[in-house]
């Protein structure tokens, strides 16, 4: 990501005083967020590199607002031990996603199954909420036109584990903390 976060006021959803926020509230969160066009259009978008804005999520939660220019993606990687929700607010966004539990870790190289593969499309006001260990990839397929996006994340994201995958191998490649994207 190429653009320093800064915080921005979204309304939180309705989670009681508390309460942890659910991926229903996530997913709440970021469909309204996606919804404001304002906060939307002020996102500073970059050819070269996403870029990104930290918003205030519920109760707790940490919330970015993501540029993709055409052709970007962030590989595959998980959110750890949190859940999760993300809206595509402008453009299209891809999804890969695995069907399956990995171990959480332990291990550098895995055989994944045939059929766990999984793609959504996500155009415009379209998204998804996701358990904890969930392992995916998001794409800007696009050659032309940048995707906006809103992602929320409970508890704040602990680490992300990058992977690279060939074939049905999927390898642990890096371990990233907060302070490596903050």
């Amino acid at each position: 990501m190429s653009a320093s976060p800064s915080a921005s006021s979204v309304s939180p959803s309705a989670t009681a005083p508390g309460a942890a926020p659910t991926q229903a509230d996530l997913l709440d969160f970021v469909r309204r967020t996606a919804a404001d066009a304002e906060l939307i259009a002020s996102l500073p978008l970059d050819s070269e590199g996403r870029t990104w804005v930290r918003l205030d999520g519920p109760a707790g939660s940490e919330a970015w607002l993501i540029g993709w220019p055409p052709g970007t993606g962030t590989g595959w990687h998980d959110h750890a031990e949190s859940v999760g929700a993300f809206v595509t607010a402008a453009g299209e966004l891809k999804e890969n996603s695995l069907a399956t539990r990995l171990p959480t870790d332990g291990w550098q190289t895995l055989e994944l199954s045939e059929g766990v593969d999984r793609e959504r499309r996500l155009p415009a006001g379209m998204g998804r909420s996701f358990g904890r260990d969930h392992v995916h990839e998001v794409r800007n397929e696009s050659t032309e036109h940048h995707a906006v996006s809103v992602h929320a994340y409970y508890p704040p994201l602990p680490r992300i584990r990058r992977y690279s995958r060939t074939g049905q191998v999927l390898r642990l490649e890096q371990v990233e903390r907060p302070e490596d994207w903050q």
